[in-house]
């Protein structure tokens, strides 16, 4: 074996040993050092299955049973977006179940079956009329209808879940009250000491599960009610929406975003402040007056259930899952009402954190183990043929033109973002039976528009160049080699189209190990790789060909036809200085929309998509950008080294396209 080759074997095997060491010291703090068993288990539904994590700690026994919480994830997540606080009442004793809910995760039941109806409020519940315009009638896709009743409730009266035309909100707990039942007839669970805890769309399922079960009560006549729900973000509503003489709600945490990207979740106001936690509904819900309603300060009594509190957490609304003082308050919160082994593990000992940079960690290290696979793969005779050399320098951009591309590119990009990708998520007349995915819809739609966008300039670039009679054809755009450079090189691409399936399965089957030995996910906050199902494997097939086409001519217009004389110059000094141009023309337009959406929301102002265009384009897309534009980090690092690598951008945009469409379909919603 050459040495060269060498090389790239030993840094092959070495990323993934890596990656599955650090997996496996996840694996022992999800499991508290073998303290807790992990295992999953299934719920047979007449609309298909939903799925479940479960957290069994030693200590849970038939002989001994203990307290347990039924954990319920937000929208575009999944059950491991529990983990935080799952690994932390399991270490601290307590049986936790975490539930892929309705169109989430692995559960195969879409959110279609939460049900919808014709109609809407722009306000909390409780608080809307048709008078004021606060309640109004909708229409349009079957997805904008189920996303616009998120905030309904199942439980309330018939003006919210009934319309004219025959629509019932049928189940807001998208799955949470059939899998409370499942948990509170485990012989090892004290179906007299459970909790609900929900993150976002989970605030609203643990609500109804509240409420299903404020009734209930066991074969000797004991409550089963949850004596605790914690709301990881939360909306409130006033007490006359619902039947409030028979439901109650046992002991009541919200722990309130102090940047909280959603309108509902701050009462529809643009910032959290003193003013909105003296609002006549959160004093109701506090039970005391404007003058005594205070942050981080509970009122009420844990014996009779009445206790509620507010705690204020400086953070936005997709890490408040993973907050220290967020699972502090609550760890004590749940012990007060359900009881934990707190003797053995303080309040604020937490090792749930870990995990997640573990995980983080260990999928990074998967991901670059691409390169030396991709270097493996072009030392093969027939992968060789890839590497076709680049345009003639005498191509490339000057530096002024390539910084009046990057203006452009980043302007069209960055504005269109909050108007295509919730045109998509909502209105977009796509075939909902086949384009299922609602956030999948939502960049399908961005990624439509600027399709056409890159259509038309790259033929306005080729007329341009055609007039000045310089050279512009499939190899100056990276499509094709110098040699072939008049026509499109159809087994370049095939060619390409194979190396980049072998290097995305070399993932898959990391993401399949991890799976099977931990039941841990290559991730970070967001379900990024997961396996698939039968389900979402299709999914994948039906976005996959737009995603491919978007990054093949995305990495045509910015690899390719933008590149300047730094794509030739060799070494580290060239990669870099080629890498960075790549990244802000990729990333630039994204993180212009993260500073217009944070700078004004830190300032006290608002959320600057709220501000500028309305609340309606703010909200799941924007708080999606602290996920999003670190991925394109990545995107914008591997497709840079591979055209420099190769001279053509299929292997680079080909390998993104996969991994970006995964991302999308694997474990995020669909209806």
């Amino acid at each position: 074996m050459k040495a060269d080759t060498r090389k790239w074997w030993i840094l092959f095997c070495a990323f993934l040993v890596c990656a599955m060491v650090l997996m496996t010291f996840a694996n022992r703090i999800q499991t508290d050092g073998g303290r807790v068993k992990i295992s999953t288990g299934t719920i047979e539904t007449e609309d298909g299955v939903m799925t479940y994590k479960l957290y069994t700690p030693e200590n849970a026994t038939e002989a001994t049973p203990a307290s347990a919480v039924l954990m319920l994830h937000g929208y575009q997540n999944d059950r491991e977006t529990s983990a935080s606080f799952a690994i932390e009442l399991a270490r601290r004793g307590v049986v936790v179940m975490s539930l892929d809910e309705y169109g989430h995760g692995y559960t195969t039941v879409g959110l279609l079956k939460r049900g919808y109806v014709n109609h809407k409020v722009t306000v909390n519940y409780g608080l809307d009329s048709e008078a004021d315009g606060t309640f109004v009638s909708i229409g349009g896709q079957t997805r904008y209808r189920i996303m616009m009743n998120f905030s309904n409730l199942s439980f309330f009266n018939e003006h919210y879940t009934t319309d004219s035309d025959g629509n019932v909100l049928t189940d807001s707990s998208c799955g949470g009250i059939a899998a409370y039942a499942v948990l509170a007839d485990m012989p090892n669970v004290d179906e007299t000491r459970m909790a609900v805890s929900g993150h976002s769309m989970g605030t609203w399922a643990s609500w109804s599960v509240a409420a299903a079960y404020a009734e209930a009560v066991n074969e000797e006549g004991k409550s089963i009610a949850p004596r605790a729900v914690v709301l990881q973000c939360g909306e409130v509503f006033t007490d006359d929406v619902y039947d409030s003489e028979k439901i109650h709600f046992n002991n009541v945490l919200i722990l309130q975003a102090k940047y909280e990207e959603f309108s509902y979740f701050r009462d529809y106001k643009l910032n959290v402040t003193e003013e909105l936690l003296k609002s006549d509904l959160r004093c109701a819900f506090l039970g005391t007056t404007p003058d005594k309603a205070a942050w981080d300060t509970t009122y009420g009594s844990f014996a009779d259930g009445s206790a509620r509190r507010y705690e204020l957490l400086y953070t936005n609304h997709r890490l408040v899952p993973m907050s220290d003082r967020g699972l502090t308050v609550s760890m004590e919160w749940f012990d007060n009402s359900i009881g934990l082994d707190a003797a053995q593990v303080s309040y604020d000992n937490h090792t749930a954190g870990t995990k997640e940079s573990l995980t983080l960690a260990a999928m990074l290290l998967t991901l670059f183990a691409l390169v030396p696979a991709l270097e493996l793969l072009l030392k093969t005779k027939f992968f060789g043929k890839v590497v076709v050399g680049k345009p003639a320098m005498e191509t490339a951009q000057t530096n002024k033109g390539w910084w009046k591309g990057l203006i452009i590119t980043v302007l069209i990009s960055g504005l269109s973002f909050p108007f295509m990708t919730q045109l998509g998520h909502g209105l977009l007349p796509l075939p909902e039976g086949i384009f299922r995915m609602t956030v999948g819809n939502g960049f399908l739609s961005w990624y439509l528009f600027l399709i056409i966008v890159m259509i038309v300039t790259t033929l306005i670039a080729k007329n341009g160049a055609k007039k000045k009679k310089k050279v512009y054809d499939w190899n100056t755009i990276g499509l094709s080699s110098p040699k072939k450079g008049a026509k499109l090189e159809w087994s370049l691409l095939f060619r390409s189209l194979l190396l980049v399936v072998i290097l995305v399965a070399i993932v898959y089957a990391m993401t399949t190990l991890t799976k099977v030995l931990f039941d841990l996910d290559l991730r970070i906050i967001w379900p990024f790789f997961k396996s698939f199902n039968l389900l979402r494997l299709g999914q994948f097939f039906v976005y996959l060909p737009i995603f491919l086409l978007f990054y093949i001519l995305n990495n045509s217009k910015i690899m390719a036809g933008m590149r300047t004389k730094a794509t030739y110059v060799v070494g580290w000094k060239g990669f870099l200085s080629s890498w960075w141009r790549n990244l802000l023309a990729m990333a630039g337009g994204l993180i212009l929309i993260t500073l217009l959406e944070y700078v004004p929301f830190f300032m006290g102002i608002g959320p600057g998509a709220d501000v500028l265009f309305g609340s309606t384009f703010g909200g799941p897309f924007m708080s999606l950008l602290i996920l999003f534009v670190p991925q394109v980090f990545f995107f914008s690092l591997w497709c840079t080294y591979a055209y420099r690598r190769t001279g053509n951008v299929y292997t680079g945009a080909m390998t993104v396209a996969m991994l970006a469409c995964w991302i999308v379909t694997g474990g995020s919603s669909f209806i």
